[in-house]
């Protein structure tokens, strides 16, 4: 497929489902006139308990989907998509600029002071190579240990929308508590969706005494990295009059990805549910 290679058209974003917004609201602080589209593959959600042939063939698929409709670059908002299949997507289109999102370990090896690090995210990601070779390259260069925890069924119950419900609160507690409990005084967090909860954890920290805990996101360095790529290529978009656009493709139910952009982000693009 023909790129389009022009600083005019669209940033493509991918997420399993809503998680990924935890992203775009960093890229759209710092590229306010970029033109951006979001894809919440909802219908196939979600990833942490599929295989990676299942990951890797779905991001290819929405991939596809995005250059249809004139993506320049891409940005894989999700973990466990990067871990399984971002080689994948770089290898099929070599020309297009991929930024993709890993746990914070680097930031987290050089923020902790016991030494020990939390690192919670989906099962799929934790077990994938990408993410178990990173962890043994920081740890080998910093001596830090990383404490891994899988939050199962957290993406599920962030996807239904209600980010106070008590089934958050336990699992926090449940996934959280552990690793205070081995020391850890920073925490990465290790999927999109997770700091759209930050204020759980948080409250659970506090439960525990622990305020002094750091919480790594890496949205806002994703958003750097998108626009150091942009930019080599000769892709960003010049400031000015353009109004920016924004709008939003699901797999799974537009009403419920519509509602998501309200509540996380206070927006509300056009939504429309696609076939991918």
């Amino acid at each position: 497929m023909q790129i389009a290679r022009a600083p005019g058209s669209p940033i493509g974003v991918f997420d399993s489902g809503v998680g990924g917004l935890s992203v775009l609201r960093h890229i759209r602080a710092q590229y306010p006139h970029e033109d951006l589209m979001y894809v919440a593959d909802s219908g196939h959600a979600p990833y942490g308990d599929k295989t990676e042939e299942y990951v890797v063939a779905r991001a290819l698929a929405v991939t596809e989907f995005l250059l249809s409709h004139g993506a320049k670059a891409l940005v894989v908002a999700c973990n466990t998509a990067t871990v399984a299949a971002i080689k994948a997507v770089r290898a099929r289109h070599p020309e297009l600029p991929v930024v993709g999102v890993e746990p914070g370990l680097k930031p987290a090896a050089a923020a902790t002071r016991s030494g020990k690090v939390g690192v919670l995210a989906t099962a799929r990601t934790l077990k994938g190579d990408k993410f178990l070779q990173l962890r043994e390259q920081i740890s080998a260069a910093t001596q830090a240990e990383f404490l891994l925890q899988p939050a199962v069924g957290l993406v599920n119950e962030i996807e239904k929308g209600d980010l106070e419900a008590p089934a958050i609160a336990a699992m926090l507690e449940k996934y959280v508590a552990p690793l205070l409990e081995q020391g850890a005084d920073t925490l990465v967090l290790g999927c999109t969706h997770y700091p759209f909860v930050r204020s759980g954890i948080e409250r659970v920290l506090h439960a525990h005494q622990r305020d002094d805990v750091t919480l790594i996101d890496t949205g806002d360095a994703v958003a750097r990295q998108l626009g150091r790529l942009l930019e080599a290529a000769d892709l960003l978009r010049p400031a000015g009059d353009h109004a920016a656009t924004l709008r939003g493709y699901t797999t799974g139910d537009a009403a419920a990805l519509a509602q998501a952009f309200a509540d996380l982000l206070d927006l509300k693009p056009p939504v429309e549910k696609v076939d991918v």
